[in-house]
């Protein structure tokens, strides 16, 4: 996407801080739930380190993605937390950790083979007893098709943003989501830019069978975000025997 590339430095305009504000806190009620004990945890994914903002008043946080770009935007909101470049299908820090947290960059795994690879990846970097959280956008048996919009001014810098996702293929493993961002620089003319992107839906069936496979046990927690239907958002906790 060209949202985490060449348009990097306009996530914090257009997804900021403030408006993770909420799920983190949601995350962590879960999470403490099962594991309170954590001193340190691993994101696979962090993107501009949004979630992160938050969950590193809890614990120590260390930060991966596979954008660079994105890792640049993390590091200057987190500058207290460590960030590596690296696919969460197959990066090795030789580091454990007592919490492996994955947010929505989940999503843009598309096969089963790549969802049990990021399993894999999230248990060679726990300590034994330690936690896996995943907090999917959907599941087969929650998807709907919906639109969003939102985005930020800075006094010198603006953009919007329109987003719609689909379902074009019912008997594949993708949705479809397009973007069209509206930019605008003060004293420049609007511009508009089009993004999208591919992302994974499988069953719940199939998150706990491979997630069961890779050697965790799994729970499924409701997750009551006020800005969501409810009864349609979960998280997934994976525990690694002690």
């Amino acid at each position: 996407m060209k949202l985490y590339h060449e348009l990097a430095s306009w996530w914090p305009l257009l997804s900021g801080p403030a408006d993770y504000a909420e799920e983190a806190g949601l995350y962590w009620e879960i999470i403490s739930k099962y594991k309170p004990d954590i001193r340190d945890a691993l994101e696979l994914g962090s993107g501009g380190g949004n979630n992160a903002f938050h969950l590193k008043k809890k614990c120590r946080f260390t930060l991966t993605d596979i954008s660079p770009e994105m890792i640049r935007v993390s590091r200057e909101l987190n500058p207290d937390c460590g960030h590596f470049v690296g696919d969460m299908r197959e990066i090795d820090l030789r580091q454990q950790f007592d919490l492996v947290f994955i947010h929505d960059a989940i999503m843009f795994i598309t096969t089963p083979d790549d969802l049990e690879k990021v399993f894999r990846t999230a248990k060679k970097h726990l300590k034994p007893g330690g936690l896996l959280f995943i907090a999917p956008d959907f599941f087969e048996e929650t998807f709907r098709p919906s639109t969003s919009h939102g985005g930020h001014d800075d006094g010198h810098r603006s953009i919007r943003y329109l987003e719609w996702t689909y379902d074009a293929d019912p008997d594949d493993d993708v949705v479809e989501t397009e973007y069209a961002y509206l930019i605008k620089v003060k004293g420049q003319a609007t511009r508009c830019e089009y993004d999208r992107a591919a992302e994974g839906i499988f069953p719940k069936k199939t998150w706990e069978a491979l997630l069961r496979k890779v050697g965790f046990e799994v729970s499924f927690e409701l997750i009551a975000h006020s800005e969501l239907e409810p009864g349609s958002y979960f998280g997934i906790v994976g525990r690694m025997a002690t």
